[in-house]
């Protein structure tokens, strides 16, 4: 049986009670901890691929503006998409020892995005992990205007998904006790950004900043495909759980992110290593309902009345009375 287990502000603790069922019956997956300094490798790649393909489509003009969106659409929010994934791996510490290489990683991650995130998500991820769920602390959960105006009206919900990205940022104001978001770093990370939008107008012209930001728009939001991963994660598609995994082909190209219970059970272990951690144990997971396709999922959450914007968190707040703790499998 899999349950979740709330405190008293709500906050989603099954993953705590995995993590420690887990290590009891298999101590050496703290093996798998560490770093991946890989993953600055394909950062430095993926900036290099990107900044190319703009540099193309500037010298082509802003009347090539049309090219630029399908090749956003196509490439450059996979490329981006897979950038947010090694942003959150070095908030996690993941990528090197140092904090500030982390840091300086995740920067170089934010670059072709044409817009500041990196630091900004560091200053409430891990709010987001500690208190999973709790609607004072967590972002990832809509806020209320959010589901009292989109409903389950289907078009409604097509037009929250297309403008995800700027409704992320307009939870930030609701938060509490999280880390200020503006800080040094994130003024830093702001200043790098502005500095690089510039060389690239300067450069390359306004098609190659267009593709950069088409790029960062469709790798979070506009109804691409991958946009579907923020309805994975913790929208409630089953019963007494809260966090929902995606095994299906994109994983490769979005460096595991599916893996979303097992990073939440062991935020410690790299992108990379996140597979072995379920086959190190895999009757923890394996029963976990999980998704095999973001596209059927985008199309059943638009289109399938049953799902709102409530259902995010009605998977811990109807959970809360009954207090379910997760059991360990049986033998």
């Amino acid at each position: 049986m899999n349950g979740i287990s709330v405190t008293a502000n709500g906050a989603d603790r099954s993953h705590v009670e995995r993590r420690k069922l887990i290590l009891e019956k298999y101590p050496q997956v703290r093996q798998l901890f560490g770093k991946d300094p890989v993953t600055f490798k394909i950062t430095a790649a993926i900036f290099v691929g990107q900044l190319v393909i703009a540099a193309i489509l500037g010298s082509l003009g802003l009347s090539y503006w049309w090219l630029s969106l399908l090749m956003a659409i196509c490439v450059g929010a996979f490329a981006n998409h897979a950038n947010f994934v090694i942003i959150h791996d070095a908030i996690h510490n993941c990528v090197f020892e140092s904090p500030l290489a982390n840091k300086w990683t995740a920067i170089l991650a934010d670059l072709p995005n044409a817009f500041p995130t990196a630091m900004g998500f560091r200053c409430y991820h891990i709010k987001h992990h500690s208190h999973l769920s709790a609607y004072d602390y967590d972002a990832d959960i809509p806020s209320r205007w959010e589901v009292e105006w989109v409903g389950n009206s289907g078009w409604r919900k097509a037009v929250w998904l297309f403008f995800f990205p700027a409704i992320q940022l307009a939870r930030l104001s609701r938060l509490k006790g999280t880390v200020p978001i503006w800080g040094t770093w994130t003024y830093i990370n702001t200043a790098v950004i502005a500095v690089f939008d510039l060389f690239v107008l300067w450069a390359f012209g306004p098609n190659a900043l267009l593709y950069l930001f088409f790029s960062f728009w469709f790798s979070v939001g506009g109804l691409h495909p991958l946009s579907a991963r923020w309805l994975q994660e913790h929208f409630a598609f089953g019963p007494d759980q809260g966090t929902f995994d995606y095994y299906g082909p994109l994983n490769t190209l979005a460096l595991n992110i599916g893996y979303h219970n097992e990073h939440h059970d062991f935020h410690e272990i790299p992108w990379n290593r996140l597979p072995e951690l379920k086959a190190m144990a895999p009757e923890f997971y394996d029963d976990l309902r999980c998704h095999r396709s973001w596209v059927a999922l985008l199309v059943t959450f638009i289109f399938d009345p049953t799902y709102s914007l409530g259902t995010r968190s009605e998977n811990v707040t109807q959970a809360a009375g009954r207090e379910a703790p997760i059991v360990a499998p049986a033998e």
